[in-house]
């Protein structure tokens, strides 16, 4: 990521130094999780979609500790690895959207609730910004080489109301709760990084 483009890496001091972490991201290109993968402090495992591990991706995918998930049903194997992650305190990075979109959290799915819920863990979210700005000459698919792209983490907080309950209802309040915060965070961030009005 480094080598490619100049990310400009805000924030990163918030993500605890130790023990399970969420990341929430939004997703705006295919270019947010390999360049959050790429920036950030601790090593993270993404759920990816089973259709990435093809060819020489697999075994990359694989040996850098992402996780297949097949998003076409409940998939109970993806959703055991991602608390085992987290269970052996590391990171997981989630894009709580769950496929690419406007990447401005509008439309939010229960998982990442679940997840924390369950597991207790902070959620640290983080913008990407810069990657749908504008197409490169050399790939058209992606942001012109050595061109800024934005990093910003925030601050860390609990999903859950401190009750541990787990029902629909409380998986609901803690969407709705995330879903606040990190559209607080995303607006922080384009103002932050001069990028307001900008994907």
């Amino acid at each position: 990521m480094y080598g490619l483009w100049k990310p400009r890496v805000l924030g990163a001091w918030r993500i605890p130094a130790d023990g399970p972490v969420i990341l929430a991201g939004n997703h705006s290109h295919n270019l947010d999780g390999p360049m959050l993968i790429g920036t950030s402090p601790r090593p993270v495992h993404f759920l990816v979609k089973k259709e990435a591990f093809v060819g020489p991706l697999d075994p990359f995918l694989r040996g850098i500790g992402q996780l297949k998930v097949d998003r076409a049903s409940a998939d109970r194997a993806a959703i055991t690895d991602a608390l085992g992650v987290l269970e052996r305190g590391g990171v997981l990075g989630i894009f709580p959207e769950g496929t690419r979109g406007e990447g401005d959290f509008a439309s939010l799915r229960a998982g990442l609730a679940y997840f924390a819920v369950r597991s207790g863990a902070p959620i640290v979210p983080v913008a990407v910004l810069g990657t749908t700005l504008r197409r490169g000459r050399v790939v058209p698919g992606l942001p012109p080489l050595r061109s800024r792209i934005d990093v910003v983490f925030g601050d860390p907080f609990e999903a859950g109301d401190g009750s541990g309950r787990r029902t629909r209802a409380a998986l609901d309040e803690a969407t709705v709760r995330i879903q606040k915060r990190l559209g607080e965070h995303l607006a922080d961030a384009r103002r932050f990084t001069g990028r307001v009005g900008h994907p």
